[in-house]
């Protein structure tokens, strides 16, 4: 699986290839690389099955393992990936520096491009890092990149802290605002809709009402500079709304009840595959023409790393 190619001020992030092999041997051949880990990649052969592990990785587009170059050589081994110990549709950062290039602020300046190409770039819902308790310099640097501590467990054969770093608010989507003919049809469908889906009612007025999800909000209105008294979802304009349903046998759920709450499907013969062969999926149509297509969560990648 390619990742791309991330650059810093001092640094290249690039995936790793086979003839990295002996820069890796090199890096780990110390054994103070190895006192945090369950296993000691001082051992060349060990080392080499590691390096062979991740090179066979095979998961989601832009996520995997990549080497830390500065001035054309590799100085570091990093990876941005699924893990079994952490939740689907989330990344594990981790890091390995050249003891040679201690404390000159390279690990933290890989971390962050990492950090930044999850979160924003790739858009995971959050990045952990598993850090050992004992190893203090590490947690200063996750602490620096804004990762909060949530706990302490067992991972990797070791007592680890729990840290995660959530995306932000810029350049998401803040609100979105559907002018709709009728609000009482608009609440019995979309309202019924966004509620099954954990939205809460956040406004409401003569003309209008809105739902909210965490920083985002759906607000349907009635207003008076309306030009036409149906929405046409094939002209220039809002063409549906994709919203997360959970899981498959969710997403069946809904689709079920969505008729009884003013909703019909659409393309009922591809369902649940009219989006594609790798994807699952329910696309309605209410009365007054406005399409939802629920999405299914996809199932969980795990590498062992």
């Amino acid at each position: 699986m390619k990742v791309p190619v991330l650059r810093t001020p001092r640094l290249t992030l690039r995936g790793l290839r086979p003839t990295d092999t002996e820069a890796i041997l090199r890096i780990f051949a110390d054994p103070g690389q190895s006192r945090y880990l369950a296993v000691d990649y001082s051992d060349p052969e060990r080392c080499r099955e590691m390096v062979g592990r991740r090179l066979a990785y095979d998961g989601p587009d832009g996520l995997g393992h990549w080497v830390i170059e500065h001035n054309g050589h590799v100085i570091g081994l990093a990876h941005l990936r699924p893990s079994s110990d952490l939740p689907p549709g989330t990344a594990e950062i981790g890091y390995f520096l050249d003891p040679a290039h201690g404390g000159e602020g390279f690990a933290t300046e890989a971390a962050a491009a990492l950090l930044d190409h999850g979160l924003r770039t790739i858009g995971v819902s959050a990045v952990w890092a598993l850090v050992h308790e004992a190893n203090t310099a590490s947690r200063r640097l996750v602490e620096r990149l804004g990762l909060q501590d949530v706990g302490g467990e067992e991972h990797y054969g070791g007592p680890h802290r729990v840290y995660i770093a959530l995306p932000g608010h810029h350049g998401h989507l803040h609100h979105v605002e559907l002018w709709v003919p009728d609000l009482t049809r608009a609440e019995a469908s979309l309202g019924w809709l966004l509620t099954e889906l954990g939205w809460h009612e956040f406004q409401r007025w003569p003309a209008g009402i809105s739902w909210k999800q965490g920083p985002t909000y759906v607000v349907v209105e009635v207003s008076p500079a309306l030009t036409a008294s149906e929405h046409d979802r094939c002209r220039p304009g809002l063409n549906h709304l994709a919203l997360h349903a959970g899981s498959p046998h969710r997403v069946d759920e809904l689709a079920r009840e969505a008729g009884r709450h003013g909703w019909r499907p659409l393309f009922p013969d591809r369902y649940p595959h009219a989006g594609g062969p790798d994807h699952y999926a329910a696309y309605l149509e209410n009365a007054d023409g406005f399409e939802v297509e629920l999405v299914a969560e996809r199932p969980g990648v795990t590498q062992e790393g």
